[in-house]
């Protein structure tokens, strides 16, 4: 089980004039659903690129299990201990719905049929039939296209769920079921789930809410 803490963290855009985080303190614990709430602009996906270490803090610690990212290999932290579900979903267009969950396996040198296995496994486990594994993400669903990206995040076998808006692209009954696989992984599995949303009925089925406003993190 992962937990993440991000510990006087700001971090300013080249030629911003203002700070993009400013001092942001906080603990992202396994088991929990977080979600990080606010307006466009206030700093809640600059905080989770910090997360992702797709950017580096101009000041602070972003601490993995007690370990500051900026002494370990970024690489390999987002293919084994980090993984991000994007609102637009990012799945490989010329990729089969298999194949796109297998790729982060075979990047961390899983043999093809075992990754195969797991794929099947995983997919099943958020409610894609076994008919949908050869179709093309065109020929599916909105909401099947995101339970397709929860599924290839999980593959990595990563501790730690980034959500970016996982529910920004899809109606009210497939947000609301992604929102259930989302807590479900936390509850039951011990996943540590960090949603950057806009969505109120994220925050309300979330264990602990952060609000963010002008680059400041603060618990709402």
């Amino acid at each position: 089980m992962s937990e993440l803490v991000i510990e006087n963290v700001s971090y300013r855009y080249k030629n911003a004039d203002r700070l993009a985080l400013n001092n942001v303190t906080c603990a992202f614990k396994p088991g929990q659903v977080t979600a990080v709430v606010g307006p466009s602009g206030s700093g809640k996906t600059t905080l989770l690129s910090i997360m992702a270490g797709l950017d580096r803090p101009e000041k602070g610690q972003v601490l993995l299990n007690g370990t500051d990212l900026a002494g370990m290999d970024l690489d390999a932290y987002r293919r084994q201990d980090v993984s991000v579900i994007f609102q637009a979903f990012q799945l490989f267009p010329l990729l089969t719905v298999m194949e796109n969950v297998c790729y982060p396996m075979e990047l961390n040198e899983v043999a093809l049929k075992d990754a195969k296995e797991r794929a099947k496994t995983l997919l099943a486990s958020v409610g894609i039939q076994e008919e949908k594994l050869r179709r093309f993400p065109a020929n599916l669903s909105g909401g099947e296209q995101q339970r397709v990206a929860i599924a290839r995040s999980l593959a990595t076998g990563a501790g730690i769920l980034l959500a970016d808006e996982p529910t920004g692209n899809l109606d009210g009954e497939n947000s609301r079921n992604v929102v259930e696989i989302l807590t479900r992984l936390a509850h039951e599995e011990g996943y540590c789930v960090i949603i950057v949303t806009h969505d109120p009925a994220i925050a309300e089925a979330s264990d602990v809410v952060y609000r963010m406003a002008d680059g400041v993190l603060a618990a709402a």
